[in-house]
């Protein structure tokens, strides 16, 4: 897990910039700062959802998932997760739990953070997770300049979510089919789309109640492909 482990130490490093430099950028290039990482997002998600020729799997994954998710109340679970982080440090800042969502789903849900943590759990050197923690670090710094401390508590859920998952591959990496990774990378790819839309602030979706997706695109493919 030492990819991941740099991935989330590069993370708090990048925060603390980020609060620290704060204060001197003004509004308005946070705002345009905020577009800038919203388009980008944006075409990354384009990118990697293109990527399938499966559309009836990835519609499907997204449709189940997604109501799976909503049943679940998995956006108001992650709120209350970040509300209760928030009221245990005392925090002032009214942007705290859009920046602990934020940066999490940003952070977690890339092709990087899937690819990158199976490479190092089938006992690959993890090059990905470290191209990843570079990218994260300076994200990290321009998303806690913008949406304060939460941020930094974003490499927590990162370091399950990635850390599992280099577990679990290390165990099951022979099921790992390149289509199956090509399926589950478009409908991330679909999720950052979304995230992207709510930074730039186009349209709020409800990417987190989404995220069950990720797990359903793998039976589907599992059983499909």
């Amino acid at each position: 897990m030492l990819g991941t482990i740099v991935n989330v130490i590069a993370i708090i490093f990048g925060s603390m910039v980020g609060l620290l430099i704060k204060s001197r950028i003004p509004e308005r290039v946070n705002i345009i700062i905020f577009q800038v990482i919203g388009l980008f997002v944006i075409t990354l998600g384009i990118t990697m959802a293109i990527k399938t020729t499966n559309y009836l799997i990835l519609v499907f994954s997204l449709l189940i998932g997604s109501v799976l998710g909503e049943l679940l109340d998995l956006e108001k679970y992650l709120e209350k997760l970040s509300l209760n982080l928030k009221n245990k440090l005392k925090s002032s800042n009214d942007k705290f739990s859009e920046g602990f969502i934020t940066a999490t789903l940003i952070f977690c849900i890339g092709p990087m953070a899937i690819l990158g943590s199976i490479e190092e759990g089938i006992g690959n050197y993890p090059s990905l997770l470290f191209a990843k923690s570079i990218l994260d670090g300076v994200a990290s710094i321009a998303l806690s300049s913008a949406l304060g401390i939460g941020v930094i508590f974003s490499s927590i859920p990162l370091l399950l979510y990635q850390g599992g998952i280099t577990i679990f591959a290390s165990y099951v990496s022979k099921y790992l089919s390149d289509a199956l990774i090509i399926e589950l990378t478009a409908v991330g790819g679909v999720l950052l789309l979304g995230l992207g839309m709510n930074l730039a602030e186009i349209k709020k979706i409800r990417v987190a109640s989404m995220l069950p997706s990720l797990i359903i695109v793998v039976i589907l493919s599992h059983y499909f492909l």
